[in-house]
């Protein structure tokens, strides 16, 4: 009766980072370019912090800080894997800024990396972020080879 007063669902995933979004079947690890672990985009960062995609839950945070799950309030639910190999740092390079549980707004630092170290140990920090449970979804990628900036662009829209 009263649904003009209900706030409508962003059915929107923006942009973690500021960078260059790259479709995924160009990531360097066929894991993720196979879309074995779901539909995506990847990132090539421009800076040191990647940011809550969607307003949600913190459901994961890796022990070794290279990868966060994310439960979207639009019942996505979200895995950005940062860099490639990195969990092989067991940590290093990666500071966590949010707890697992945490409720996060879209924009929010969750994850911030530790440039000069990533690159001493030449480290590939393409960013894959994946909808893990997309099979039966319809998912619009935008700004595919594009420069993104976090939390403005929109790059994965759920359709209804």
């Amino acid at each position: 009766m009263f649904k003009f007063f209900k706030k409508k669902m962003d059915e929107n995933v923006y942009a973690p980072v500021n960078g260059t979004c790259i479709a995924l079947e160009y990531v360097k690890d066929q894991v993720f370019a196979s879309g074995m672990m779901g539909k995506g985009v990847a990132f090539q960062l421009d800076e040191d912090t990647i940011y809550a995609p969607c307003d949600g839950t913190l459901v994961m945070i890796a022990d070794t800080r290279h990868a966060f799950g994310l439960q979207a309030e639009n019942g996505l639910e979200i895995l950005i894997h940062i860099g490639l190999d990195t969990v092989n740092l067991n940590g290093e390079g990666l500071l966590v800024l949010k707890e697992k549980g945490s409720m996060v707004k879209k924009g929010e630092p969750v994850i911030k990396i530790d440039m000069p170290f990533m690159k001493q140990h030449n480290i590939d920090l393409t960013t894959p972020m994946i909808v893990t449970n997309a099979q039966d979804m319809a998912l619009t990628f935008s700004h595919i080879g594009d420069k993104v900036c976090k939390g403005e662009d929109i790059v994965i829209s759920k359709e209804n």
